[in-house]
């Protein structure tokens, strides 16, 4: 590199420094496979992410199980330091969380969330101005608030409708520990009581990804030879969270019909003022690895009651030929009635309701109280508490998803993995549960010698060239003649070790 190509890049580095974006040269992020994620399920949606549904959850309250949470999550893989605008749900879509409580493939109940955003400043690049104390404090320059409604349906229309809060709190990304000292305080003013069937309680903001999984699966199953597993690819991400808690009687049919499905929509406002959906989820990993390429989107933009249209790819899957191709285990018989049960219908005496229309949503059983041990692999581990009825934060369902495929669920045992078995950060004991957001100040840091610093561009004392450790001062105007610092030093870029992996061995 030349002399002036050096001191360019040193120049560059001032910039970025003097703009607070320096995080790239100083540290390593935790995050590790931004390439890859099993969110971006459809090749539409993954230009949109803030409109992308990443997850849902839906379980009986562990703390209070006359209530059921419900947990919808969106845009995928948010590196926490990623700044100055960092993230947020956005201000021109409906995000809907639709209930289905007799089995009829058509949604009961529809809780929406739309939310606005709030600048107090324009004049200045930051996201914060100071530390942040609470949600109302003024350095927190850019914030959101959101509506919640809740809409009665017959038929597909509204037939009554409530506004559950008004211009309630985001919680917002977490920007490091000099922006947020105590990012909990921000999280607890976030949860808010709201007042719909006697008392419950909603969130909105920034939270760890839940889902824990080895995402080089697609990399032809695990390497082809099973040496790629071990690892979480989804650790150190954030996400965006909406969660509720509510009387499980507001949801269900009755006591005699317990059982509720669920799934998520997106819609994004068009160019002429209409909306069009763009997302939809309710089990996890069915438009990932069930719904071929080619009706990706078509799925992302179809409603449960239309589901027939999917059955094929339900009954013939493609994952279980993969399997069998690669590692030579002989792929069930087809047609995969067992799958159909699994992701389309509810399982017969546990999360079946009665006259069900088969469509993909995810389905739970109501009336099954929580355990205080829960087991990850839920229903195939004798948890029926667990997923595929209704699905856990700790639920593993990479695990259970590949197991099922190869016929668990037909008495076929098998013990099919990725060896990644549970989250990376410890859940909540109380509502929202979901984890706090990593922090912007969450990172692997380099090797640091004596009197690093920022100043001498993260070298040590006496270390690199007087190019590396640039350092360009001039005058101040007249009047003044103080020295105005004009640029800090290029910094440092060091390559990661490759991460170590637990392979399990079945």
């Amino acid at each position: 590199m030349t002399a002036i190509t050096r001191s360019l890049a040193a120049l560059v580095s001032c910039a970025l420094a003097a703009g607070g974006l320096t995080a790239a040269g100083v540290a390593v992020l935790q995050p590790q496979t931004a390439q890859a994620s099993s969110h971006r399920e459809a090749p539409l949606i993954s230009g949109q992410p803030q409109y992308d549904t990443t997850d849902v959850y839906a379980f009986v309250s562990p703390d209070k199980p006359d209530t059921t949470t419900m947990v919808v999550n969106m845009l995928p893989m948010e590196d926490p330091a990623g700044g100055p605008n960092f993230f947020k749900f956005a201000n021109d879509a409906r995000y809907d969380l639709h209930v289905d409580n007799d089995g009829d493939g058509q949604g009961d109940l529809l809780f929406r969330w739309t939310f606005k955003d709030h600048l107090k400043n324009g004049d200045t690049f930051l996201y914060n101005t100071g530390p942040v104390t609470s949600l109302d404090d003024p350095d927190l320059n850019f914030t959101q608030t959101y509506d919640l409604e809740v809409i009665k349906l017959k038929h597909q229309k509204a037939v009554a409708r409530a506004m559950l809060g008004h211009n309630l709190p985001v919680a917002p990304s977490n920007v490091g520990k000099a922006s947020m000292p105590k990012y909990q305080t921000l999280r607890d003013q976030a949860v808010q009581k709201i007042g719909y069937s006697g008392g419950s309680t909603a969130f909105a903001g920034q939270a760890d990804d839940p889902f824990f999984l080895d995402l080089r699966v697609f990399d032809l199953l695990y390497g082809g030879d099973m040496s790629e597993v071990g690892q979480d690819s989804l650790k150190g991400y954030n996400v965006q969270s909406m969660a509720l808690q509510v009387p499980t009687s507001a949801l269900t049919q009755s006591k005699e019909q317990p059982v509720i499905g669920l799934w998520s929509t997106t819609h994004r406002k068009t160019a002429n003022g209409d909306w069009a959906q763009v997302s939809r989820l309710g089990s996890p990993l069915v438009n990932e690895v069930v719904i071929p390429r080619k009706d990706k989107d078509k799925f992302n933009a179809s409603s449960p009651w239309d589901d027939a249209q999917f059955l094929k790819f339900v009954q013939d899957p493609e994952l279980p030929k993969l399997v069998e191709q690669i590692y030579k285990i002989k792929a069930p018989a087809t047609p995969r009635d067992d799958l159909v049960q699994a992701f389309l219908t509810g399982v017969p005496k546990l999360n079946q309701p009665p006259n069900v229309k088969p469509s993909e949503q995810l389905r739970l059983n109501t009336s099954i109280p929580p355990t205080a041990s829960p087991k990850r692999l839920g229903v195939l581990d004798g948890d029926n508490a667990g997923f595929p009825n209704g699905r856990r934060l700790t639920d593993d369902v990479l695990d259970i998803a590949l197991q099922a495929m190869e016929g668990e669920l037909l008495g076929k045992k098998n013990d099919l993995g990725d060896a990644v078995d549970a989250n990376d950060q410890k859940f909540g004991g109380s509502f929202p549960y979901v984890a706090n957001p990593n922090s912007g100040s969450d990172a692997t840091a380099t090797a640091k010698s004596a009197g690093q610093s920022l100043l001498n561009g993260g070298s040590g004392v006496g270390s690199g060239s007087s190019e590396d450790n640039m350092l360009l001062a001039g005058s101040a105007a007249a009047g003044g003649g103080a020295v105005l610092l004009l640029g800090l030093g290029l910094l440092w870029m060091r390559s990661r070790r490759p991460a170590r992996v637990r392979v399990r061995r079945h």
